[in-house]
């Protein structure tokens, strides 16, 4: 009789594409909504873009009332998204560890006596939001230090530097991370980003004197390019499809645009 071994995989792949290009004063960043694993479409309106977004209660204490009354504030990381392919259950563990580094709670961990109370608390500290490059960075430790059983994310972060320059980081699953100024990642990564090296040509990094990263594209032309793309893809890659999801960062804040991909 044949020995039969269990296959079991904490992992899965739900598919998906991911693509950011960034420009002079822009960064487009979008993804497909289609979530799927194997040949099963699980949802077909699914979102793989990620705002910061933290959700603070703030508690105040009545003693004669003996009362506690929640006060939700509402904090949002304006220049910086993040899009991620995968497994989306691991991809919502990273988000939810990304958001709570962000912005902790100091009035919460200060009523409760809790550890958390000792940690920096970036934007109490420094009075501001994290820039993209300094997300970047974090994003990168959050990776490396899950290493060993690590997070199954393959992430594009996208969004403004401190110049107002647009700027997109691109990561493997334990961390390492370059700056580019275009990347892709998902099931058509492989057909997108021969299609973007061909219309973008970014330079490379090893020459020297180092030049801008940045694509010379306008705004509308990068998002054209962006709905060109995806349109491709969809046609050769069963798990991208459905419905396309933009966001564009610039200096007069965040733009949300969807569209179909069915056509």
């Amino acid at each position: 009789m044949t020995n039969q071994h269990a296959n079991w995989s904490p992992y899965d792949n739900n598919g998906g594409s991911c693509v950011a290009i960034a420009g002079a004063d822009y960064c487009v960043i979008a993804a497909d909504t289609r979530l799927s694993t194997g040949y099963n479409i699980l949802s077909r309106d699914y979102s793989k873009i990620s705002q910061f977004i933290v959700f603070i209660l703030a508690l105040c204490l009545f003693v004669l009332i003996e009362d506690i009354t929640k006060v939700s504030i509402v904090y949002r990381a304006e220049k910086c998204v993040m899009a991620s392919s995968g497994f989306q259950a691991d991809v919502q563990a990273l988000k939810k560890v990304l958001e709570a580094r962000h912005l902790e709670c100091g009035l919460w961990a200060t009523l409760l006596s809790s550890k958390t109370g000792e940690t920096a608390i970036y934007q109490h500290q420094h009075n501001k939001q994290m820039s993209c490059p300094v997300m970047a960075q974090l994003l990168s430790n959050t990776l490396y230090y899950k290493r060993f059983f690590p997070y199954y994310a393959f992430n594009v972060l996208g969004g403004l530097d401190n110049e107002g320059k647009g700027c997109v980081f691109t990561y493997d699953a334990v961390g390492s991370y370059e700056r580019v100024g275009y990347s892709s990642q998902g099931s058509g990564s492989t057909l997108i980003m021969p299609f973007l090296d061909n219309q973008l040509k970014s330079p490379s990094p090893l020459l020297l004197p180092v030049k801008d990263a940045v694509t010379p594209l306008s705004e509308s032309e990068a998002v054209d390019l962006v709905k060109t793309v995806f349109a491709s893809a969809t046609e050769r890659d069963i798990y991208t499809g459905d419905l396309l999801d933009i966001v564009i960062v610039n200096a007069h804040g965040m733009r949300h645009e969807l569209s179909s991909l069915k056509e």
